[in-house]
């Protein structure tokens, strides 16, 4: 009999987030060996009348064409992909890897070709913009490494922040978006950190469980030229299978004039790739009540509780700033006290400080409202 759990998420990623109709292309894209999830989803978007197609991905083998790799490959890999992927109205993405690091020792050329060449074309310009998407994880022995607990007790924690009440979290979000839409100056500070920038007409954007699963944010964009200061992001972060930490940035009209971490050099190597690499393409501030602690996996640690995360590169078209890159880096900065804290001000007046939002129309948003 299959875990109830995984019923239920199918049931939520189908129905809830990308909403299937029937007669819809849906393409399940699944990274890794999982097979219980992806046949539930199967099933699911056939009771919706979908139409369903299956890729099936190894990172290993990924890597191994990647290391092989040739601007003539992959612009023929991309005109495949992309042909197909105009043909789909709903995208499901689970990445089960067993290891994360799987693509490490492709060397960077290729991953900037393929980043530049594959994934710019078929995932940032026509997947995100032109169908109904969300992409997950998949609980499993790497992933409980990474969040350095036993693999049942990740598998409960990842149901609790999976299986959420996200049409409830949705309500919650509006008076923020509501507030963010209104907002021209942003500050941000907190230890290595003082960030101004403008959001002004921008516009902000509610996510809960339609995009991302597990979910939790609003986001918006900079101003392109706006950004001034300095910060200084707390969370590991993953960059085509290199750890980054300590990263720290120095900004001067919008650019990334300066930038450090425990790879210098790696790190403006990645900036260096187009010239919107080093403007920034997304602000947005993070409340899943589950999510603690960071675990090098962004679709969780963006989410994280009394987070924010400042996007270096593609700004999204919903909430769009002009800045174009094969780039798009969420790097997380957690606020709450046990992460050193911090403050988030909207026009000269404190929103949130250490992780807590203090206006009371936002509090909704706090843990202890969400869970």
């Amino acid at each position: 009999m299959k875990d109830p759990r995984i019923l239920k998420l199918a049931e939520n990623l189908v129905g809830y987030s990308v909403e299937v109709q029937p007669g819809e292309n849906v393409l399940i894209e699944m990274i890794g060996t999982e097979r219980d999830l992806l046949n539930a989803i199967i099933h699911e978007v056939g009771k919706k009348g979908g139409n369903v197609f299956v890729q099936l991905t190894d990172r290993k083998v990924q890597s191994a064409m990647l290391r092989n790799a040739t601007k003539e490959m992959l612009e023929t890999w991309a005109e495949i992909d992309l042909n197909r992927m105009k043909q789909m109205h709903c995208y499901i993405g689970i990445r089960a890897g067993e290891n994360v690091n799987d693509l490490s020792d492709v060397p960077e050329d290729k991953m900037k070709m393929y980043n530049s060449i594959y994934q710019h074309a078929v995932h940032s310009e026509q997947r995100v913009k032109h169908t109904k998407w969300v992409v997950l994880r998949y609980p499993n022995d790497s992933m409980a490494q990474l969040a350095n607990i036993s693999t049942e007790a990740f598998e409960d924690f990842y149901f609790d922040v999976c299986n959420l009440d996200y049409a409830k979290m949705d309500k919650a979000q509006d008076a923020l978006a509501d507030l963010m839409n209104r907002t021209d100056k942003v500050r941000i500070s907190g230890p290595g950190t003082d960030l101004s920038f403008s959001i002004k007409q921008i516009g902000a954007i509610k996510c809960s469980g339609q995009c991302n699963i597990p979910d939790g944010e609003v986001y918006s964009a900079p101003v392109r030229d706006s950004v001034n200061g300095t910060i200084s992001y707390n969370a590991q972060t993953l960059y085509n299978g290199i750890t980054f930490e300590n990263v720290k940035f120095r900004f001067e009209n919008g650019k990334i004039v300066e930038a450090t971490s425990n790879d210098t050099k790696r790190l403006n190597d990645i900036l260096d790739s187009d010239e919107g690499a080093r403007y920034i393409g997304e602000f947005a501030i993070g409340f899943n009540p589950h999510i603690l602690h960071p675990m090098k996996d962004i679709l969780f640690d963006e989410k994280i509780a009394g987070s924010l995360h400042f996007t270096p590169g593609q700004a999204y078209e919903t909430a769009d700033n002009g800045n174009r890159s094969s780039i798009h880096w969420d790097l997380v900065l957690i606020q709450r006290p046990e992460y050193g804290g911090g403050e988030i001000y909207f026009d000269d007046v404190l929103i949130r400080k250490d992780g807590i939002f203090v206006l009371p129309e936002l509090e909704p948003l706090n843990p202890e409202n969400l869970k």
